[in-house]
């Protein structure tokens, strides 16, 4: 299979303006994820909004296009990017801008999702450990994926799923294993274009999670699972753990 890498990258964020330029030892933050990507895809672009991230992009030597400022989430600003590029491809990975420590393992089991036919989309969770704690399961910031022995997603929510009800709540990691979804998607290619013309869905809205959409819609989720953590930055005080990561990891 033929495959395509894109880097929503937007220069606007209301909790850390110019993220992708960040200094992440030394490089910027999105040279840090290019580099990632690369190890296993052999074309990364990334999709921009901003002529000064395009300018870095095109600094440490990686492909960029330009794309509209106007758009709701990076699964757009990837479909928007591939029709500009023109090419010709199977899968299609949206890789969030924020995870400079992706690993190409974890992009290889992504991948292998679409050995399976019925699968339009993949995507990756990491098991909860029973260290994490009840806290950090119930976290709404950390959406849990329900999976079906076929390797597909049922169901994404913010929610604990399932619910334990004859367990304490306290033991709920020792009796069950729950999965946290990494947000990262990959799509075939004609599915991509499809799924960014589908209005909100009744689930998305509750949820506010755009993969209930396509759920809703009828498409298929192949859900790699993963055991490598990962440090996604949103803030400024992330990019500070990030640096302490970068000194203990072997990328």
């Amino acid at each position: 299979m033929k495959v395509l890498a894109i880097i929503p990258a937007r220069y606007a964020s209301t909790r850390f303006p110019a993220k992708p330029l960040a200094l992440l030892g030394g490089k910027p933050i999105v040279q840090r994820v290019y580099e990632q990507v690369a190890k296993v895809v052999e074309r990364v672009v990334v999709a921009t909004d901003d002529e000064r991230i395009s300018d870095a992009v095109k600094a440490f030597g990686g492909e960029v296009v330009m794309t509209s400022t106007e758009h709701r989430s990076g699964t757009d600003r990837c479909a928007e990017a591939y029709g500009k590029l023109g090419c010709e491809t199977d899968i299609i990975i949206n890789v969030q801008g924020d995870e400079p420590f992706i690993s190409p393992k974890q992009i290889e089991a992504l991948i292998d999702c679409f050995d399976n036919r019925n699968i339009d989309i993949a995507t990756l969770v990491k098991p909860f450990n029973e260290e994490d704690g009840i806290e950090l399961l119930e976290n709404p910031n950390s959406p849990k994926v329900v999976i079906n022995e076929a390797g597909e997603a049922i169901y994404f929510s913010r929610s604990v799923v399932p619910y334990l009800r004859d367990v304490e709540r306290s033991e709920w990691l020792k009796h069950h294993t729950f999965y946290k979804h990494i947000g990262i998607y990959a799509f075939r290619a004609e599915v991509l274009k499809r799924v960014t013309s589908l209005p909100q869905s009744p689930l998305e809205k509750a949820e506010k999670l755009e993969q209930l959409r396509w759920m809703e819609s009828g498409y298929k989720i192949g859900v790699g699972v993963t055991d490598i953590e990962t440090i996604g930055i949103d803030t400024p005080e992330d990019l500070m753990k990030a640096e302490h990561f970068l000194t203990t990891q072997t990328l």
